[in-house]
């Protein structure tokens, strides 16, 4: 069967600036969390190793795009550091920051790649850190001026913006799961965090549009389908309810429709831990909505009604308690299900409660590890999984975009392999191998082969030989 995408669909991939640059002296980069945590305790990070010099993206930065567009790229999301850009809480211009956005800009245009820039990706400034991160309103506010900056430096050769990746993470792996800094469990500070990350997107979608400019500006929201045990229970069905408000709807909903579901808010105020919204705040979330939508999918939740009485601080399992279920197909190497037909299921939803926003699926990915072990004699990554991964989630994409689904690419995360905070570089999810012991010598692994040929084609076909 063949499997053919229009001609103008995005063939590429995504990363981060945090997770690919790396930090040297005389860069001018401030500090931001992630290289704070990493100085107060490194015992956190798999092999003790932090995100000084990642992937070294901002040496090798014309490598990269070479690569990129050996293996059949069209576009490249990655993210401006605003501590890279922004040297302190007064707005001091990092020159030396501008130039080399400047200059990763030009050289993936100049290669036919498309840069889509996101604006914040788990990388807040310690200057922001210290005086409270988005627990403080005038993080916020700093943020719109912040994304109105970088609009005015390179708006005029970026034409898709996105404001965050994955919003919701910063909630819950910083407030709830302590999974990110500041690691504090307090469900009232993560709905505050929560409001004004969505107020600072809103914001930031303001600014585009006073601009006045060609473009678009969107949000990567990580969308997890929920998935209750018994659906012809009534408390299965409201546990699922649950967890998809909390997880799904708390950024879906004022990003694409400008206001929060009144279930939600109802759940907030019945914990006691609704945020006070200014009636000004909730007009600039109304008339600011997104263009379009990036959409990070890796995995479904599984959940069922609790068995037991919840006990400890307030958290989200509160509602429901996960499960898994006999013959799960599951990537072991990072503990989650391989479910493609959720991508289907997505883009309906969006199709049908959500105007058929455009949108495209923004991450993707198997992370695999000890991947040397996969190394054939020709020094090549032999990631046939990684190619029935990709391959298997865009014969569902496919299906969509056939019934009508608004859908214009298809990002893998990664490239190539990159640093992913606690866990370093412990699970290898590139379609370019990064030998770090050698000076990050860079390798085309077989699946940036095969989507290259993909890319070019315009689709697959089953009949094909990975």
């Amino acid at each position: 069967m063949e499997y053919q995408f229009s001609k103008d669909f995005l063939w590429g991939a995504a990363c981060s600036g945090p997770q690919s640059e790396g930090s040297f002296p005389g860069d001018g980069k401030a500090e931001m969390e992630w290289d704070y945590w990493f100085q107060q305790a490194p015992e956190l990070f798999y092999d003790g190793v932090g995100p000084a010099v990642t992937s070294d993206f901002y040496h090798k930065y014309k490598e990269y795009a070479g690569l990129m567009k050996e293996i059949g790229m069209n576009s490249y999301r990655t993210s401006i550091q605003w501590s890279r850009l922004i040297k302190d809480r007064e707005g001091t211009i990092n020159e030396a920051g501008v130039e080399f956005y400047n200059s990763v800009i030009d050289e993936l245009l100049s290669r036919g790649i498309e840069p889509i820039l996101c604006l914040h990706h788990f990388d807040l400034p310690m200057y922001w850190v210290e005086k409270g991160g988005f627990e403080n309103r005038e993080t916020a506010e700093a943020f719109a001026a912040y994304a109105a900056k970088c609009f005015e430096l390179f708006g005029g050769r970026v034409k898709r913006w996105l404001t965050f990746n994955e919003p919701i993470v910063i909630t819950e792996g910083g407030y709830l799961y302590k999974n990110h800094y500041p690691a504090v469990c307090d469900a009232k500070r993560a709905a505050l965090v929560s409001y004004h990350l969505q107020l600072a997107s809103s914001m930031a979608v303001k600014e585009f549009r006073k601009r006045g400019g060609k473009g678009q500006i969107g949000i990567v929201l990580n969308l997890t389908p929920t998935y209750c045990k018994e659906p012809e229970n009534a408390e299965d069905r409201r546990s699922a309810e649950t967890a998809d408000l909390l997880f799904n709807k708390s950024f879906l909903d004022p990003s694409l429709k400008g206001e929060y579901p009144n279930a939600l808010v109802e759940l907030l105020k019945k914990e006691g831990i609704c945020p006070e919204a200014q009636a000004e705040d909730l007009e600039v979330i109304r008339a600011n909505t997104v263009d379009f939508l990036g959409v990070n999918y890796y995995h479904p939740r599984r959940v069922t009604r609790r068995s037991s009485p919840f006990t400890g601080p307030l958290m989200p399992e509160k509602y429901f308690e996960e499960y898994t279920y006999e013959g799960q197909k599951m990537n072991f190497s990072r503990g989650w299900e391989i479910y493609e037909p959720a991508v289907y299921e997505i883009a309906i939803q969006l199709r049908d409660n959500y105007g058929n926003i455009p949108w495209y699926l923004s991450e993707n990915g198997m992370g695999v590890q000890n991947e040397e072990q996969f190394i054939g004699v020709d020094g090549i990554v032999e990631d046939d999984y990684r190619i029935e991964f990709i391959r298997d989630h865009l014969i569902w994409l496919h299906k969509a975009i056939v019934e009508g689904c608004n859908c214009f690419g298809y990002h893998l995360w990664a490239p190539f392999d990159c640093w992913s905070w606690k866990n370093a570089y412990k699970n290898r999810y590139g379609m370019i191998r990064v030998d770090r012991k050698d000076n990050c010598r860079l390798t085309v692994k077989k699946s940036g082969r095969w989507f290259r040929v993909t890319a070019e084609q315009g689709g697959f076909s089953l009949h094909t030989e990975i």
